[in-house]
Parts: structure tokens; sequence; C-alpha cells
């Protein structure tokens, strides 16, 4: 993927989109179905003050939206899909999401939570700890969902 303004564009569509279903199914459908809640804005107020020396509630909502809309798209779209479409392109792309999903829940729960934050590595595997891997990949089926969609009609026209 080349880094042109509407491919920038893309990117933040689709992970706005992905933000909006992780936050649906996290504050919305998990509660639902009886499993946690998810907290990411009290994480990311963890590993802001790890950071920063300070608390603030409002950077940590600024922290999980980046993360969300620009880092994590931004992430597949210039390491994981390379390596996607170099390693095993037959691979179909909702299975790559899942993968990817995966490997973005390790970087928020261990790399991010624990190993910056200071919170227990992966929530101590708790209700929140699978209900943000499901959250991921909800995410990650999203972004990519939306990405593949919009590449795909572009070269069709």
């Amino acid at each position: 993927m080349k880094l042109t303004a509407s491919n920038i564009l893309l990117l933040m569509m689709a992970g706005a989109l992905a933000t909006c279903a992780f936050e649906l199914y996290g504050q919305v459908v998990s509660p639902t179905l009886g499993f946690s809640r998810l907290a990411p804005v009290p994480l990311a107020a963890s590993v802001f003050k790890a950071i920063a020396g300070f608390s603030s509630k409002e950077m940590a909502e600024v922290l999980h939206y980046t993360a969300g809309i620009i880092g994590y798209p931004i992430g597949f779209a210039f390491v994981a899909r390379p390596i996607w479409q170099k390693v095993a392109p037959q691979v179909p792309w909702y299975a790559v999401a899942v993968a990817f999903g995966t490997v973005q829940w390790v970087f928020a729960l261990y790399v991010l939570a624990h190993l910056i934050g200071g919170q227990p590595a992966f929530l101590g595997f708790t209700g929140i700890t699978y209900a943000a891997l499901w959250g991921h990949i909800v995410y990650s089926l999203v972004a990519i969902g939306v990405t593949n969609h919009f590449m795909l009609s572009r070269r069709e026209n």
C-alpha cells in the first residue's frame, strides 16, 4: 500500500469504523451476553501515566482513539499486510484479521498494559482478558474488511 492521501483517509476511516465496532462490542454486546465490559481508557491511562508521569483521563482517551483510528491501521497496512502478501497471500483476509486481532490483543494487554502500564500480565487472565481478545478480533475484522472492500472497489473502477 502506497502512502497517498486517499490511502491514509481509507486507513483512518477503516480504523474509525473498527473502533466503533470495538466500543459497541465492549460496552454493549459483551456485557449483554454476560461477559465483561471492556475498559480500554483506564488501561490507556496507566500507560499514559507511566510514560508522561502524570494522570490525564483526556490524554488516555486520545491515546486509545489514536491507537484505534491511526496506529493499528498503519501497523497493519505497512507491517502485517506486506508480510501476509509476501509469505502467505493465499490465506483469506478474515483469517489474517483474526491473527492480527490476536497480535493486537497481545500488544495491548501484555506490552502496553503490563510492561509499560504496570498492570498484571494479560490483566491476570480474568473475564476482561477474553472479552478484550474478542474485541480486538472484532476490531481487526472490521478494519481489514473495510480496507479490503474499498481497495478492491478501486481496482474494479
